[in-house]
């Protein structure tokens, strides 16, 4: 009875925490627009939500590894995100006040996930691997409610009241996490870790940390400004957050069904599938901007973008680093993520007024096969999973 009810606490917590996720990344553009800020602005302003990305995730693993206090990190970071979203109504909304509370915001944003899946991974012991993606799945099912109630939402109030939705999302992500016990043992810190230069200098670790670099940068476009270029257009904010959950629902069946592609093909042939199919879906967005059924289609396509690659990630990373380094080969992951979007999203926002929406997609469709050029590096036959 208790570890189910554990399990519905911490399901609990991932379905607010990425609420918080569906509120802010496809309205958050909007609502600066709506306040006057151009787009270079915007672009330099979700840069600043990503840059922490670099160095968050080793700074809380420190603490958290020398104080054992997981979930004591997690509520003060909740808290502090709650308090963030009202200041935002005290303070006034100039570009270097919400270029400060996005940085705080996002140091602390970016904190939360990493220590609660610890967490998790505790709490469900020699269980996690039946259990974890039963628990997990939640958090995605928080991500599509978010966008559909926010953004059916807002076709009745104003875009300048979404600071007060994540304000009351945060605060009830706050509260739960009280529902959640502290870990009774953390894992120790390592007093001497394993250099991960070396592997980083093998030819297949190298070459698929340079395609992530890629394959990010073309997705900053659709990351800081996809919910502006359907709004220019003229599409709804419902028809917007629908097309946002497309995306994730699409991630949600490749997670499932995956075996098929990773159990039949090697990492080679599958990465130059998300390659190419990830620049016909930036093509698609750019050439086609009116019609719905083009960017429903787009979206679908986030199962390879995103879902597909992410796994192969895994998979690379796993075979690569071994178990001292896997907590530096994630982070790792997660900084040419944030490379990837921060330069592309500061890039598409001093080029989309110079040129349009759509040629600033045309170009991120173009740009995604460079990655083509480091495909030759990976492994040619099927790698089994271990």
């Amino acid at each position: 009875m208790l570890a189910l009810c554990i399990q519905h606490r911490l399901s609990g917590f991932y379905l607010f925490y990425y609420c918080i996720v569906g509120t802010f990344m496809p309205f958050w553009s909007l609502y600066l627009e709506d306040q006057g800020f151009n787009y270079q602005e915007i672009g330099l302003l979700s840069s600043i939500a990503i840059v922490t990305r670099f160095f968050a995730p080793f700074i809380w693993g420190w603490i958290a590894d020398k104080s054992g206090k997981r979930m004591l990190l997690v509520r003060i970071a909740t808290w502090i995100e709650a308090c963030i979203w009202l200041m935002i109504f005290i303070v006034p909304n100039t570009f270097q006040s919400l270029a400060l509370l996005m940085l705080i915001f996002s140091f602390f944003q970016n904190a939360i996930l990493a220590q609660f899946e610890g967490v998790t991974l505790f709490w469900l012991a020699e269980k996690r691997t039946q259990l974890y993606g039963n628990v997990r799945k939640w958090g995605s099912v928080g991500f599509i409610v978010a966008v559909f109630s926010v953004g059916t939402l807002l076709e009745i109030i104003s875009i300048s009241m979404l600071p007060i939705m994540l304000l009351c999302i945060a605060f009830l992500a706050f509260l739960w996490s009280f529902t959640i016990p502290e870990p009774r043992s953390a894992p120790s810190s390592q007093q001497k870790l394993d250099s991960i230069l070396p592997v980083l200098k093998r030819p297949v670790v190298a070459a698929f940390f340079a395609i992530e670099f890629v394959l990010l940068f073309s997705h900053a476009p659709f990351y800081s400004f996809y919910s502006n270029y359907l709004q220019q257009v003229g599409f709804s904010t419902t028809q917007i957050g629908f097309l946002w959950s497309v995306g994730v629902i699409a991630e949600i069946i490749m997670f499932a069904y995956a075996s098929i592609f990773l159990n039949r093909f090697s990492w080679r042939d599958l990465v130059r599938l998300c390659l190419v199919l990830t620049s016909i879906r930036w093509l698609i967005v750019g050439l086609f901007p009116t019609i719905f059924m083009a960017q429903f289609f787009a979206q679908t396509i986030h199962a390879f973008s995103f879902g597909l690659f992410h796994l192969i990630a895994m998979r690379v990373i796993f075979q690569n680093f071994c178990l001292s380094q896997q907590g530096r080969g994630q982070a790792m992951y997660s900084t040419m993520w944030g490379l990837g979007v921060a330069i592309g999203s500061i890039l598409a926002g001093r080029y989309w007024n110079v040129f349009s929406g759509e040629i600033v997609f045309v170009f991120a469709g173009c740009s995604t096969l460079l990655g083509l050029l480091f495909v030759r590096w990976l492994p040619k036959q099927l790698q089994p999973a271990q």
